[in-house]
């Protein structure tokens, strides 16, 4: 696809588009983009995926914006620039960047403990399985917002495993959409940690209190602040915890059964308004609003001139916080890699089974979205679908054909 013809669509319903240029301009081969496109038209033809888009963008430019499929598999609607997907944890990093806002204004250190803003917090306990039963001990440190940052608090999710904690996640309220931010907090206050904070990386709902102690400090809803100081600024004018009436031709949607597995496939409505703003996963969100996001990460937290984070925050965000100390529980950080504040950060050429340049940092959301910036190449990718079994062999898909096509 050549850029310009994407124009006129690139930026969907209001949100401005980035500079487009042709691929070759600017590094990258547009015969190597053309395959990649084709990959994906491919698996939509196998029925891998109802459809996807694809963003590449070198040097602050566009380079490539395709939309492949349709937008959902009951309607003939193509894929289209402008369709809006659940991003859902491609949410943390955006908190992240909320909460680390606060700290250049000096509301708190990264080693603050959580309970200076949820007291509750100072009464959790760690779980430790003996036996089959639990039993509860006393943590050693205070969980700390850095923990929460990094996934080493010792919450964990209630679907990344089926220990007795976990258990106890799925038999709470936790997953529901219409309790608070408020409530939410103070029901996982209440429930024993995974683990001693510190001790390991455990995927969680840690960003979900990120996004309540964002509200704590600023006296705002999650949803106000974001919009104030990071959605508005960069013009991000698609995103948000749910969206109108108006645009209910415009949702992505997943197979109701996965083509691979046959298990029925469950994702919330978007036009539905949530008590709970999930800072951990509750934005629905357009390719082209979260590569203003990307765009401005890669620019040292500036976009069109407008300043979002200091570059020597940002810097920090996406360096190696776990090292060598830190246990990393389940798959979700790919060998060669590490965490940072918000982000997965590579810190190996190899090691890892796909493409990618040492200083990368990236995340993605269950549904299928994935996004990464590469400073050493100065190039961003955004890449949306609604398909959650599939997530992992799409992921490895497009950073191998982006990173064939970079000359």
């Amino acid at each position: 696809m050549n850029p310009q013809t994407a124009t006129k669509h690139a930026a969907g319903q209001g949100t401005p588009s980035l500079p487009l240029a042709k691929p070759e301009s600017i590094g990258l081969s547009s015969r190597r983009l053309q395959a990649m496109s084709d990959t994906f038209k491919r698996e939509v033809d196998k029925g891998s995926l109802p459809g996807a888009t694809v963003l590449v963008a070198r040097r602050g430019q566009i380079g490539w914006f395709d939309a492949i499929g349709r937008q959902s598999p009951t309607a003939s609607a193509p894929m289209a620039h402008d369709t809006i997907f659940r991003i859902f944890s491609m949410t943390k990093p955006i908190v992240s960047i909320g909460i680390m806002m606060l700290l250049e204004d000096g509301h708190f250190l990264l080693n603050d403990p959580v309970a200076k803003f949820i007291p509750e917090f100072a009464e959790t306990k760690v779980g430790v399985e003996h036996n089959g039963k639990l039993e509860l001990v006393p943590a050693k440190r205070p969980m700390t917002i850095q923990d929460l940052l990094r996934h080493t608090s010792g919450l964990t999710y209630d679907h990344t495993g089926n220990g007795l904690v976990q258990q106890l996640y799925q038999q709470s309220r936790l997953r529901s959409r219409k309790i608070t931010n408020a409530e939410h907090a103070t029901l996982l206050a209440g429930m024993p940690l995974i683990c001693q904070p510190g001790a390991e990386w455990n995927y969680s709902r840690s960003t979900d209190i990120l996004g309540r102690i964002i509200e704590v400090v600023s006296g705002q809803t999650l949803g106000t602040f974001l919009t104030e100081r990071i959605l508005a600024p960069l013009q991000m004018t698609e995103t948000a915890f749910h969206t109108g009436e108006q645009n209910a031709g415009r949702l992505a949607e997943a197979f109701a059964n996965d083509p691979w597995t046959g298990e029925k496939v469950q994702l919330f409505n978007m036009l539905e308004k949530p008590a709970m703003e999930s800072g951990g996963g509750g934005l629905v969100s357009t390719t082209m609003d979260y590569a203003r996001f990307a765009q401005m990460l890669l620019g040292g937290g500036t976009l069109d001139g407008v300043r979002i984070i200091g570059r020597k925050t940002l810097q920090l965000m996406a360096s190696d916080h776990l090292g060598a100390d830190v246990k990393i529980q389940g798959t979700l950080v790919p060998p060669g890699h590490s965490f940072g504040l918000g982000f997965a950060v590579r810190t190996q050429q190899g090691m890892a089974s796909f493409s990618g340049s040492v200083g990368q940092f990236f995340w993605s959301g269950m549904a299928g979205t994935f996004f990464w910036i590469d400073p050493s190449e100065e190039l961003i990718a955004v890449f949306m679908m609604q398909g959650p079994g599939q997530r992992e062999y799409f992921r490895s898909l497009v950073r191998n054909g982006v990173y064939a096509a970079v000359e």
